[in-house]
C-alpha cells in the first residue's frame, strides 16, 4: 500500500524522496505539498487506495514553494480543480515555475552534503496559480480546520500545520527526520530557521510528519522538544 497512515484520515505518501500528507475529512481530500515532478501518478494510486476519485482532491496546500514540494503540482491541478494555498512570500515561485533563491547547507554534515546533490535553485518548474494567500495564526477552512504555524529559515515562506487540535504537526522542512530529528538540507537565513525550531519545540502535538524522513506516530512533541526545545 503506498499509503502510511498516520492518525484517523491522515495518510503520508512519498512523493521521490519528498512527503505529502492526504487529509480526508469523510468528504473531499486535502493534499498537503505535492512533490517531485512527475510524482501525480502515485498521488493517483493512493486516493483509488482510499476509494475516492481524483476530483476528491478539492484543497492542494502547500508548506512551502521550493521543487521538491510543488513539482506534480500542475499535473494535479490538471485533473482536481483544486483551490491552492501558500504563503504571500513564496507563492511567485509556483507562480512563475523558478528560479529560487539561494541557500546555503546545513552545517549537519550528512544533510549538508546532500543539499549539495540536490539543491537545484536554476532548475524551472511548470508554473501554476496560488489561489489563496497564507500567513502565521491564519485557519484554512480546509479538513475541518488546518492552522498555520509560521516556520520560516529554510525559506521566507515556509509553514508548518496543526490539524485536529494537537493530534497531528505538519512540518514541513522546518527540520528533517532521517537520521533523527534534524535540520532541512538548507537554510535561507539559518538563525531564523533556528527560531522556527524553537518555536515547534515549543507546541504539543501527538504525532508528526515530516517533508523528508520518518513519520512520529505518538510522543512527537516530547522528541521534537529533545531537539529544539533548548535551541
Amino acid at each position: 500500500m503506498a499509503l502510511k497512515r498516520i492518525i484517523d484520515g491522515a495518510y503520508l505518501l512519498a512523493l521521490g524522496n519528498a512527503n505529502c500528507i492526504l487529509l480526508d475529512d469523510g468528504t473531499e481530500l486535502t493534499l498537503v505539498d505535492a512533490g517531485f515532478l512527475n510524482k501525480a501518478d502515485v498521488v493517483w494510486k493512493a486516493v483509488e487506495e482510499l476509494g475516492r476519485k481524483r476530483t476528491d482532491i478539492r484543497h492542494l496546500v502547500f508548506t512551502h514553494g521550493h521543487p521538491d514540494h510543488i513539482g506534480s503540482a500542475a499535473a494535479i491541478l490538471r485533473e482536481t480543480d483544486a483551490t491552492t494555498y501558500m504563503h504571500a512570500l513564496d507563492a511567485p515561485f509556483a507562480e512563475s515555475g523558478g528560479p529560487f533563491r539561494p541557500m546555503t547547507p546545513s552545517p549537519q554534515f550528512l544533510l549538508g552534503l546532500a543539499y549539495r546533490f540536490v539543491w537545484r535553485p536554476n532548475k524551472m518548474m511548470e508554473p501554476f496559480k496560488i489561489d489563496r494567500h497564507m500567513a502565521d495564526g491564519d485557519t484554512l477552512p480546509v479538513a475541518g480546520g488546518l492552522n498555520v504555524i509560521g516556520t520560516p529559515g529554510h525559506c521566507a515562506g515556509q509553514v508548518a500545520f496543526l490539524w485536529k487540535g494537537r493530534q497531528l504537526l505538519i512540518a514541513g522542512d522546518v527540520g528533517t527526520n532521517i537520521l533523527g530529528i534534524g535540520d532541512p538540507v538548507g537554510f535561507e537565513d539559518e538563525a531564523e530557521g533556528r527560531r522556527s525550531q524553537r518555536k515547534i519545540g515549543g507546541l504539543q502535538f501527538e504525532a508528526a510528519a515530516f517533508g523528508h524522513g520518518s513519520l512520529i506516530h505518538s510522543g512527537a512533541s516530547d522528541r521534537v522538544r529533545r531537539t529544539w526545545g533548548s535551541r
